[in-house]
């Protein structure tokens, strides 16, 4: 019986592991093709190299002698191949009558193998035996028979994850934008060609440039493979703290650090948000989906599988005041993703098709950009907000639902004696908004004393809510604060996500739920 384990799906999921043999095996076929590979690629060259050994021992084994099946007889002096065995070669020494009522007449033969142990196994066995069958099932050359590349289209994903995790291990090894390569074969970059990509990004004002765009002033080698020069450049580049790759997942393009947008090099002070503390049992089905519904960055949200596009958010104070969206749950799935920090892409502008740069900045959670934006159409917060895949790759539609300006009563901010108190005006408004949501700053510049005094003497979030939410009841004829109402107000003054604002809500008594997430101050202990 001719037995191949790389036929077999235990043998990929619980016997595989990388091997000296499989990484040395791996580094000649990056020395002679001078391509970096990515994991898929290798794990899938590994796999015909596995299937190549595995035929190269079934065909050494087999030339040796005769393949073993009970239904077979054998002489003494005899050869004989165990395929079951791991193609183990053995002599037939002795043979004796077989006793089992069972299975009628038969044949016992004794195999001494080259390690001088012996076994014994059945010979001119009649009966029905599995080695007897699965020997024409699985013989060479069977139709049955995967070949490599179908191995690899079954078993590549699981292989290639094995392998990268081996290959971050190797220190010989190193890997850029999904590819792998080795070290001692890269292209030597040294410090005056890092200073040629440095002026060559200056002149374009940062970037970005792919790194083709770079490799023309450097004079590499020409006799090496393009992609072995850019996969050299991009790694040396990468070492370099001078430079930032920005480019979206599959796209490589590169940035001067230092020409970054301040907003992007460091999170904006409106955008900083210290974790509070709450229990997240406190709230109920209705508060949840308050949350859900609000979908703030920092909120503990998972990311749906799939999101209908245009994707509509409302703008919030700290987004507005910083140009920035953020980078919650629904929106994650519009912007483009990658494994660098920052990720440059460009935003459209939805009515006059204008590009606008923009920034994914991931560890801020926030999309950096829209400044100018905002202040051209005089966006408010509050305002609902469009947003979808462009498309071409790395660009995502942005549009406001306008409508012809006119005067409205909305909330509106002031910041008074370093507090922020509010009261409705009429305001000039040129698109829709959510009314629960709307807070127009009087005087942002002035709003920013409160801010900096929440920062400054660490106001607590119920403190803060003590002095808003009394504010924002005298705006309503009942006395009721929407908590989407308050949550907005609240950040004119401290960042924070819905859900520690809810839990407040529940915990302190002061307040008290009316229903539909409306809250109201109780008059005394126990009485509303």
């Amino acid at each position: 019986m001719i037995q191949r384990k790389t036929q077999s799906p235990t043998y990929w999921s619980e016997e595989f592991t990388v091997t000296p043999d499989d990484i040395q095996h791996i580094s000649t076929r990056l020395v002679e093709d001078e391509l970096p590979r990515s994991a898929e690629e290798l794990a899938q060259a590994l796999i015909l190299h596995r299937c190549r050994q595995e035929e190269a021992l079934i065909e050494r084994a087999m030339s040796r002698g005769t393949a073993y099946q009970p239904k077979h007889s054998y002489e003494i002096g005899t050869q004989v191949v165990f395929p079951a065995l791991s193609y183990r070669v053995g002599e037939v020494v002795d043979i004796r009558p077989g006793h089992n009522p069972e299975y009628g007449a038969f044949q016992v033969i004794q195999v001494k193998f080259e390690d001088r142990k012996r076994c014994e196994f059945a010979s001119e066995l009649t009966a029905d035996h599995p080695l007897n069958y699965e020997a024409q099932a699985g013989s060479v050359g069977d139709a049955d028979i995967r070949t490599p590349d179908e191995l690899a289209a079954l078993y590549g994903p699981l292989v290639a994850e094995m392998l990268e995790q081996h290959l971050e291990s190797e220190p010989d090894f190193v890997r850029l934008a999904g590819k792998w390569f080795r070290r001692d074969l890269l292209v030597e970059i040294h410090v005056g060609h890092l200073n040629l990509a440095e002026a060559v990004l200056d002149v374009a004002e940062g970037g970005p440039l792919p790194t083709e765009a770079l490799l023309g002033d450097l004079e590499l080698p020409e006799e090496i493979t393009p992609q072995l020069r850019i996969f050299s450049l991009n790694y040396a580049l990468q070492e370099d703290d001078r430079f930032a790759e920005v480019g979206p997942a599959g796209e490589v393009l590169w940035f001067l650090r230092r020409l970054e947008p301040e907003g992007v090099q460091s999170v904006p002070l409106h955008l900083q948000y210290q974790p509070i503390e709450y229990n997240p049992a406190l709230l109920t089905s209705e508060m949840l989906a308050l949350e859900q519904e609000l979908d703030d960055e920092w909120s503990d949200l998972d990311s749906p599988s799939e999101v209908p596009e245009p994707v509509t958010v409302v703008l919030t104070y700290p987004h507005w005041k910083s140009g920035t969206l953020p980078l919650s749950s629904r929106l994650t799935r519009v912007f483009p993703a990658g494994r660098t920090r920052h990720i440059r892409f460009t935003l459209v502008d939805g009515e006059t098709g204008t590009e606008i740069p923009g920034w994914v900045v991931r560890e801020g959670r926030y999309i950096h950009g829209l400044g100018e934006w905002y202040a051209t159409y005089d966006v408010p917060v509050g305002a609902y907000l469009k947003l979808s895949r462009g498309e071409k790759p790395g660009t995502v539609m942005l549009q406001r639902l306008s409508r012809r300006p006119r005067r409205e009563w909305v909330r509106v901010a002031l910041a008074a004696d370093r507090q922020v108190t509010f009261e409705m005006r009429k305001k000039l408004i040129s698109c829709k908004y959510d009314e629960l949501m709307i807070v127009v700053p009087d005087d942002s510049e002035a709003m920013d004393t409160g801010w900096i005094r929440a920062s400054k003497q660490r106001l607590s979030l119920d403190g803060l809510i003590g002095e808003i939410l009394p504010e924002l009841a005298k705006l309503s004829p009942q006395g009721t604060v929407h908590a989407a109402t308050l949550y907005s107000a609240i950040n004119t003054i401290m960042r924070t996500p819905p859900g520690p604002l809810l839990a407040e809500l529940v915990a302190n008594n002061t307040y008290a739920p009316v229903g539909d997430n409306y809250w109201v101050l109780r008059v005394d202990s126990g009485t509303i």
